[in-house]
């Protein structure tokens, strides 16, 4: 029998990401083409009120809120880790007014109304989740997303050949081992995990220093 794959509890998640600290940016140089490709695909200079799941330090918040949201646009930040949260805190300061990070449990409905923004974001988050728990991820989004609202995320992806595919292979097998060794993260075909009700409005995948991201867009019907 096949062993089920670990995945890291929100405690140990909130473990890991309360040690890495600011060493999270230092992940940019792979992370940004998709990242990227997301906000530029995100219609984010449309958006009225954007929800974050795993802000992490507030790079994200502090590039959508000074180049890309309108001035009256709302942010709200959500993040396990505490540490994050006064990061991200900081961080997004000069927009006090209509910023906000709040920690959650990972378990707890995220705390906003129903249909009240119109994007959920969430970059390099699903791959460190469980089935289980991106599926809850869509189900939240589908409840707080307004009728023209959008999902966008960013995640690892698993790449089929050359160095790309050894270095993925290896991920996978630190991750098997012990998902602290990768910070819980592991590659993850976004498209398998999208629910039933969900468009895809964009995909695309891009390779940096030999790891291969994935951004998905999507809306729900």
């Amino acid at each position: 029998m096949r062993r089920r794959p670990a995945y890291l509890t929100n405690a140990q998640a909130a473990a890991v990401y309360d040690r890495i600290g600011r060493w999270q940016d230092t992940q940019a140089f792979y992370e940004s083409p998709a990242v990227e490709e997301m906000v530029r695909s995100g219609d984010f200079e449309q958006a009225r009120s954007v929800v974050e799941v795993g802000c992490g330090t507030g790079a994200l918040a502090e590039r959508l809120l000074s180049r890309h949201l309108p001035e009256d646009a709302t942010y709200l930040g959500l993040d396990v880790s505490s540490h994050m949260v006064s990061l991200a805190g900081d961080r997004v300061r000069p927009w006090t007014d209509r910023a906000r990070i709040v920690g959650v449990d990972g378990h707890s409905p995220w705390p906003i109304e129903d249909h009240s923004c119109d994007r959920v974001v969430a970059t390099y988050v699903l791959d460190l989740l469980s089935p289980e728990a991106i599926a809850t991820f869509f189900a939240e989004s589908a409840r707080v997303l307004r009728t023209d609202g959008m999902v966008a995320v960013t995640s690892l992806s698993p790449a089929d050949r050359g160095a790309a595919h050894l270095l993925s292979e290896a991920w996978m097998r630190l991750f098997s081992v012990d998902p602290r060794l990768t910070a819980g993260c592991r590659p993850l075909v976004l498209a398998d995990h999208l629910p039933a009700g969900w468009h895809t409005i964009h995909r695309d995948t891009f390779r940096a220093y030999g790891l291969r991201s994935s951004v998905l867009i999507a809306s729900h019907s």
